[in-house]
């Protein structure tokens, strides 16, 4: 019987990307490690999961955008046919929109093209280890930026009159300050009311404040 070799232990990777150099650059970043193996490569989704089928890797370093097809898709197929194998989603486009793409799509890690190759590296070990389990380095934030509540994008014009409301000035005040009709100043105020979903200014203050529109002040003026 034939002893267990370095490459029997080592961790397997399979390269899914549709740029060379890119595929050079990472193979030569896993070569530096002993405890990686490139054990191929693919330049397209297609390609790919025929590979990860044929050859079992434990890591599959997937990019995002191929020639034929989505690398989300391509996770999610790889995912559902391989439950244990590491997948790290490598993305030009490191967006919120990517990022919890790959987290639904059931990939172990997600890492932006521009990260130094060593973080590709540590992701796939991270991938191996517990391929279940997601991570990103902007995760944190990039939940903090999908949990925190988002409104209506004011015009300079609506934020100049928000802050008039708050101030309780009066319709003639705000025409006064805006140097207009009042007939204008109160066209500024239902429009900004309709943006905000509010039917008078107690309404359009609270849902600003809600919103992070308007800074809480002191004692509001509903």
């Amino acid at each position: 019987m034939n002893s267990p070799t370095n490459e029997s232990s080592s961790t397997t990777v399979l390269i899914v990307d549709d740029h060379d150099l890119i595929r050079k650059g990472l193979r030569h970043a896993f070569s530096r490690d002993p405890q990686f193996e490139v054990v191929a490569e693919a330049a397209t989704a297609g390609d790919g999961l025929r590979k990860a089928a044929a050859l079992q890797p434990n890591v599959v370093i997937m990019d995002l955008r191929l020639p034929d097809g989505s690398g989300l898709e391509a996770t999610r197929k790889l995912r559902k046919a391989h439950p244990s194998m590491g997948i790290v989603v490598l993305t030009m486009y490191a967006g919120d929109d990517q990022l919890f793409g790959a987290l639904e799509a059931g990939a172990s890690a997600f890492v932006p093209k521009s990260a130094p190759s060593d973080d590709v590296v540590s992701a796939a070990r991270h991938a191996a280890t517990t391929p279940n389990a997601f991570t990103a380095a902007d995760l944190a934030e990039a939940m903090k930026r999908r949990l925190t509540p988002t409104g209506p994008q004011l015009s300079p014009r609506e934020a100049q009159v928000l802050k008039l409301l708050a101030d309780g000035m009066s319709v003639a005040g705000i025409a006064k300050q805006l140097y207009v009709s009042e007939s204008t100043a109160k066209t500024h105020i239902s429009k900004l009311y309709e943006k905000l979903g509010a039917g008078n200014r107690a309404q359009a203050l609270m849902t600003a404040l809600k919103l992070g529109l308007l800074e809480a002040p002191d004692s509001p003026k509903f």
